[in-house]
């Protein structure tokens, strides 16, 4: 047992090593290793025997990034370094034509073998946009699919949201470093996410923030990792569109959600749909599209909202007292006999899982009782 586990440890560190080397994309990596016939540890190890070809990217590795990737790693049991060759490295991955070599994860990395869609948007989505991203994604969670996003403001927390609240849960991939969460706003979403079953992913070392650059490539695994992406509210020109062309150009599912022809976050909605993706108004669109029937989920939805915890949280008095329209942070705390700090407090909670959100004069109710 000891000389397999330390056999794991060396590929680990091998595959970290090449990994480190920045500038180097994965696939000359990958392309020197079937061409040289060797594993990652000698090509790691014995670079003074390599081709002179080869020579020059691993004078790229970095060991600072490999020493802070292992300690980062070792510092909780919840972290995960997951290697392209490891069980847990999603196989839709694979397909991308530069692969990253390891994955960041902290969370419950079984999640990465589960079907997954991606549920995308803006930043600055409307309050209906929002709701029906929750909603979707409450429903795609509670039929067996993971909810794939980017731990963005907007429709991207929606979704999380939405996913944490059904069965199976959520997949968040960053465009940082393990350690470096983007935008702070979402630290407690974070913590959620890897603390209740979901999972927060990444291809980039600790200890590196956020830079445009990362983006793009962020959104090229949000694509790759899943069978479809749904887009919610886009505007024309943004990061959004260009995952669900990443989608499409890898031979993926698109959908997109239409709305008002008045609202600007519909544009690229209404254009991705002229395009030919799948226009969506309930779950069932997707699960359809996708090859997963309601009728062969193990488990009926009122069954998977009774193992919720967002489905207990549903009966309390509390959420009970926050209608569907705004209603006033003093108006709830009224109706609870308790501080507007204390009613503040709780209320947080219930706006981390999607039950709630918090709009300008108070509070909406988004599910629950």
């Amino acid at each position: 047992m000891n000389s397999q586990l330390h056999l794991q440890n060396n590929d680990v560190t091998a595959w970290l090593t090449l990994a480190s080397a920045q500038r180097v994309s994965p696939k000359l990596w990958l392309e020197a290793l079937k061409r040289l016939q060797l594993s990652p540890f000698a090509l790691a190890n014995d670079s003074k025997t390599l081709p002179e070809d080869v020579k020059p990217l691993t004078g790229q590795i970095s060991q600072p990034l490999i020493d802070a990737a292992l300690r980062w790693c070792q510092a909780s049991s919840n972290r995960h370094i997951i290697t392209l060759s490891s069980p847990y490295y999603p196989q839709l991955l694979k397909q991308l034509d530069s692969p990253p070599l390891v994955l960041f994860a902290t969370g419950d990395k079984q999640l990465l073998q589960k079907p997954q869609l991606a549920i995308v948007g803006s930043r600055r989505a409307s309050l209906q946009g929002k709701r029906i991203a929750n909603d979707i994604a409450f429903g795609l969670s509670s039929s067996g699919i993971a909810v794939t996003s980017g731990l963005a403001m907007g429709i991207d927390s929606a979704a999380h949201q939405g996913a944490m609240s059904g069965s199976t849960g959520t997949v968040a991939v960053m465009g940082t470093g393990p350690d470096k969460i983007y935008p702070t706003k979402n630290s407690k979403l974070y913590d959620l996410i890897n603390s209740e079953g979901g999972v927060t992913i990444t291809e980039f070392f600790p200890g590196q923030g956020p830079k445009p650059w990362h983006f793009p490539r962020r959104n090229r695994i949000i694509a790759a990792l899943s069978l479809g992406t749904l887009v919610v509210e886009a505007k024309i020109k943004s990061g959004t569109l260009i995952t669900a062309n990443l989608a499409a150009d890898m031979g993926r599912e698109v959908f997109a959600v239409p709305g008002s022809i008045f609202h600007a976050y519909s544009e690229g909605c209404h254009w991705l749909i002229q395009q030919g993706a799948k226009l969506v108004t309930n779950i069932n669109d997707i699960l359809v599209e996708i090859g997963v029937q309601p009728a062969q989920i193990s488990l009926q939805v009122d069954e998977q909202n009774e193992k919720s915890t967002a489905n207990s949280l549903a009966t309390d008095k509390l959420l009970a007292s926050v209608d569907y329209d705004i209603t006033a942070i003093d108006v709830i705390a009224q109706r609870n006999a308790i501080s507007v700090s204390q009613a503040m407090a709780s209320l947080l909670e219930y706006e981390l899982r999607g039950l709630v959100a918090a709009v300008p004069g108070g509070y909406v109710k988004l599910r629950g009782k």
